[in-house]
């Protein structure tokens, strides 16, 4: 004889023959109904590729971020989304500039220098 708990109990339960003592834990776990590849599109709905890409070349990427998604993500965050991992940038380009942005951008030869 089997038994099993349907009341709003701490955890659902079986129990075999008459020995009610000894139960057994039953998980149910939510069955999902979306297409893991639907999931990862949606994942993707916001990212924009490069215009220049061929349809071959965006489905290349798209593959090769599916395989390789534990790399771009943890866990259950989405693609790009690491926890712990955000930052703000700020980029000064008011006057007074930073020292690297007060440098020419490439710096003269010595060649250059003479004739100047």
């Amino acid at each position: 004889m089997y038994g099993i708990n349907i009341y709003n109990s701490k955890n659902r339960h079986i129990t075999i023959g008459a020995n009610k003592e000894k139960k057994f834990s039953l998980d149910i776990y939510q069955i999902s109904t979306h297409d893991p590849l639907e999931e990862f599109l949606n994942e993707l709905r916001e990212v924009r590729f490069s215009t220049t890409f061929t349809s071959k070349q965006n489905l290349s990427l798209l593959k090769m971020l599916r395989k390789n998604r534990p790399e771009f993500a943890i866990g259950e965050e989405p693609l790009g989304k690491i926890r712990d991992h955000d930052i703000e940038l700020y980029l000064d380009v008011e006057r007074p500039y930073p020292p690297m942005l007060r440098r020419p951008p490439y710096p003269a030869s010595l060649e250059t220098r003479k004739g100047i």
